[in-house]
């Protein structure tokens, strides 16, 4: 019987590993540069909080059981819900504004398509308690941050914004029930993936007046200020006004916002906006939040077909090459003090000959062959470059511990 990854997860096999370590770094540093602090959660939570949260319906989406204890739980689907809890239950431990962000493995048991998968790993930055548009503002060169720091440019991904509360005001000028507002949005949400006809048949006699003003691209005061700011930040190529974005989400309550490629051949690369209720909603003193997120699998997808890879880092490993069999302790205590160091060392497992070493040395992607035979005794060896196959001769000396090469070995 054979067996493979259940549908909709990944099997990560080196290569993969390391282009997704550089993802996180670049993640990592960039949230460092914004002043955001890290934090993580459970990925496993009562589902009451994402009914909480989203509703009921949230449900299907979610690979929910009840666990041995009765405890009806979730894996998590996104980090919000934790964060936004953790912040409500600490929050007087922490000055305002709050800046944190994650590192998430998620998961959501839906149909697989291209960019989307039932696991992935999502990079989430939040800001609590700032009411102003600084925190979007801040959110926005966040987020061109990170796409910078991975080889985008303005040209190839967008970024667009609108207001939630433009569609509330308009909805509440137009007298349209509260009870079909919902609906409205999610027509608005799905419009540019919708038959035209059918979003006019959704949005009823909302039609004329939403289309309107998306094909104007009005703005109310929010999106202007907010345009202000995005443009003192230097930040205006990236970002326009896009009515259409309004998150499909009912818990957002202002701006929101996602990333796109420019060409439109993926879905949404990240997204997010305002929240001002759900920490408050979750239990904690009302706070005025909003966040990002941004996940993996479209965002790998996009730099590969761009042909932009992402740069893994440049690291010079050495393998020590045992040319006589008799130095093989002297070697070890060698590789050792090296590995000590902090340098990447590797070295034949058994008796192997030097021919061969130097292949599996290749293989295992060393820049330098340290070559030790009986020479070693006397402090004498030899360093081999594989790239153009030159080699020169070593003094080895030890302080201690500590081997000392002259010439010294590459960094």
């Amino acid at each position: 019987m054979s067996f493979q990854a259940l549908p909709g997860f990944r099997d990560v096999y080196p290569a993969d590993c390391a282009r997704r370590d550089a993802l996180f770094d670049a993640w990592r540093q960039v949230s460092t540069r914004f002043g955001f602090a890290r934090v993580d959660g459970p990925p496993l939570e009562p589902l009451d909080l994402y009914r909480k949260k989203s509703g009921e319906e949230i449900v299907k989406q979610l690979f929910a059981f009840t666990d041995q204890g009765g405890r009806e739980v979730a894996l998590r689907p996104e980090l919000t819900p934790t964060v936004a809890r953790m912040v409500g239950a600490h929050s007087r431990d922490y000055k305002k504004p709050i800046k944190w962000f994650g590192l998430p493995q998620l998961f959501r048991y839906e149909r697989q398509q291209k960019g989307r998968l039932r696991e992935h790993f999502q990079w989430n930055c939040d800001i609590f308690g700032e009411e102003s548009l600084a925190a979007e503002a801040e959110l926005l060169a966040v987020l061109v941050a990170g796409l910078e720091e991975l080889g985008l440019n303005a040209g190839e991904v967008e970024i667009r914004v609108s207001d939630r509360m433009f569609w509330s005001e308009l909805m509440d000028h137009h007298a349209v029930p509260k009870e079909a507002r919902y609906g409205v949005l999610q027509a608005l949400d799905k419009m540019e993936r919708e038959d035209p006809a059918k979003t006019r048949e959704l949005l009823g006699p909302l039609a004329d007046p939403a289309l309107a003003a998306i094909e104007s691209a009005q703005r109310n005061a929010r999106l202007d200020e907010l345009m202000g700011r995005v443009s003192d930040l230097g930040l205006a190529d990236w970002v326009s006004v896009d009515l259409r974005i309004v998150r499909g989400l009912a818990y957002y309550t202002g701006i929101v916002f996602e990333v796109h490629d420019r060409a439109r051949s993926f879905r949404a690369i990240a997204g997010g906006g305002r929240y001002d209720h759900l920490v408050g909603l979750l239990g904690g003193q009302p706070m005025p939040a909003c966040g990002f997120g941004m996940g993996d699998v479209v965002l790998l997808e996009l730099l590969r077909e761009l042909g932009k890879d992402l740069a893994l880092p440049a690291t010079t490993k050495l393998y020590v090459a045992i040319a006589d069999e008799t130095v093989r302790p002297g070697a070890m205590r060698l590789v050792t003090a090296l590995r000590r160091e902090g340098r990447s060392v590797e070295y034949p497992f058994g008796a192997m000959k030097l021919g061969k070493q130097f292949q599996q040395a290749e293989e295992r992607g060393a820049s330098h062959t340290l070559i030790v035979d009986a020479g070693l005794a006397e402090g004498r060896c030899a360093l081999k470059s594989l790239a153009d196959r030159t080699q020169i001769d070593l003094k080895l000396t030890w302080d201690g511990t500590a081997p000392i090469f002259s010439p010294p070995l590459p960094h």
